[in-house]
Formats: structure tokens, sequence, C-alpha cells
């Protein structure tokens, strides 16, 4: 990547700005991030943004990045040389619309400053930006983790459909492979209309990403449920209700902890 002089450009569209439209995807941030650096554009007024976000200006120089696998490449192996992709990742995952600007920002102040550990520098309003996003993110996967509620199903697969607020799903496969390793399983972003899914009987072939699944069973999976299911849903409500104690019921630090937003997959809120 050559090298030019750093400026902080509002992240408001402006008739002089030129604004990069991707496809969405990790890849597609990266192609532009190429892009950018390839036609000298970093330190001219200059946003990136996903197509999923894009809002039309026409006063704007709007180009749509085109996905390149070799100049992503590049631009991955860089970016890992200078900055913790883990940060940059889980950043990218929070889908907010100006994340991907500011990123490219934390790049390009991270290769004027080769010295600095710029992650660190938090009083930068693009560090600072890309770190709430991280925390947002980790704070997401943590209640992903513990709010997941399978289902057996007649297909020989435990089914959980998840809504989280950002795009966790591609950081939870190796938390659930290890811990349900002997079963096979998959879980489902409603919202986001993708899965990961686990062959016990394959487990060299990791966790794999699910494209669709069927409908009717996103409508109601009661559908593809095992006569165990609705026991193993049952006991698990009165295991529920017999440890709670109901002269500690505190519903405001309950949904603290618990926000609704969660309640509708959760076999122990269900009929609340």
């Amino acid at each position: 990547m050559q090298l030019t002089p750093y400026s902080q450009p509002s992240l408001m569209e402006s008739p002089d700005e030129t604004v990069l439209i991707f496809d969405g995807s990790f890849e597609g941030w990266l192609s532009a991030v190429f892009y950018a650096y390839a036609h000298r554009l970093v330190g001219s007024p200059l946003s990136i943004v996903s197509s999923f976000d894009h809002v039309p200006n026409f006063l704007a120089n709007e180009i749509w990045i085109k996905n390149n696998e070799e100049q992503a490449t590049r631009v991955l192996i860089k970016i890992k040389q200078i900055l913790p992709l883990r940060e940059v990742v889980w950043a990218f995952l929070s889908e907010d619309a100006k994340i991907y600007t500011h990123l490219f920002r934390v790049v390009v102040y991270q290769l004027d400053n080769p010295n600095k550990k710029v992650m660190q520098n938090f009083a930068h309003p693009d560090v600072q930006a890309v770190q709430v996003a991280i925390k947002k993110v980790g704070r997401e996967r943590h209640r992903m983790q513990a709010f997941v509620r399978f289902e057996d199903t007649t297909q020989g697969v435990y089914l959980a459909k998840v809504s989280p607020d950002f795009n966790v799903l591609p950081l939870l496969g190796d938390f659930f492979a290890k811990r349900f390793a002997d079963q096979s399983w998959l879980i489902f972003d409603v919202v986001r209309g993708y899965g990961i899914f686990y062959d016990h009987t394959e487990p060299k072939a990791g966790v794999r990403e699910i494209a669709q699944i069927d409908e009717v069973v996103l409508e109601d999976s009661s559908v593809i449920h095992t006569d165990r299911e609705p026991i193993y849903q049952r006991l698990w409500q009165a295991y529920f209700r017999h440890v709670t104690i109901k002269e500690r019921i505190n519903p405001k630090h309950h949904i603290a902890q618990l926000p609704r937003r969660y309640w509708q997959y959760l076999t122990e809120k269900k009929g609340i």
C-alpha cells in the first residue's frame, strides 16, 4: 500500500465526497480498502458503506466495488501485520452503518503511524468508535453463548433459532463445537437468513455455513420436534419455576440482565 497523509474527513456525505459501496461482506470491504489506496483516495473525503445501508446521493461520487479475492487477500495480510485482526473483524460484525469508514480510517491512521499502537489511542474518534463496536459485539457474543436453546428434531439435528442484534454467528462456532462435540446441531440467525451447522459424524469438516432452511420450520419448529422435545421443555420450565425464590423476584434487574428481545426463543420464557 502506498502511504499518503492522513486527514479525518467528516462522516457526512458532501458534494466533494467519494462513496465506495461494497456488498456487505468482509472480502468486499477489503476490496474497497484496496481500491481507495490504488486510486489515491486516501486523504480526500471518503466513505465506505455497505450496499445494505446505501442511500443514493447524486451529489457524491459513488463507486460500486466488485469483490476481488487477490486484492482482498493483499489487504488482509497487511492488516494482520499492523492491527489485531480479531478486533477488526469483531468491529466489522457490528454492522453499524458507519463502522466500515471508521475501520478504514483506523487502517490509514496505523499505516501513517507505524511506530504507534493506534488501537490504544482511545481519544481518537475513529479508534473510539471501533472500540465501542467491539464491546457491543463481544457482549452479544457472550449473551448468545448463554441464551441459545436447542430443540430436539426428527432430523437428527438439534436446532436453535436466534435473532442477535449483531452478526455474531461467525464467533459462536468454535464455542458450541467444543461444548456439544458429540451432537449434530444447527444455529440459525432468523434476522440474517443463514446458520452455522456442525455434524458430529464429520468432526473434521468443522462448523459449516447453512444458507437456508425450510420456511415452515422457521415459522414453527415444533413441526419437526421429536416426541421427547415437549417433555424436555416442560422439565426445563418446571426447573426454572422451582428454583425461583418468589420473595426475591426483581423484574427490573431481571430484564436488565436478560432483555426481553431474547425471550422469544428461550424455552423457559415460552408462554410468558
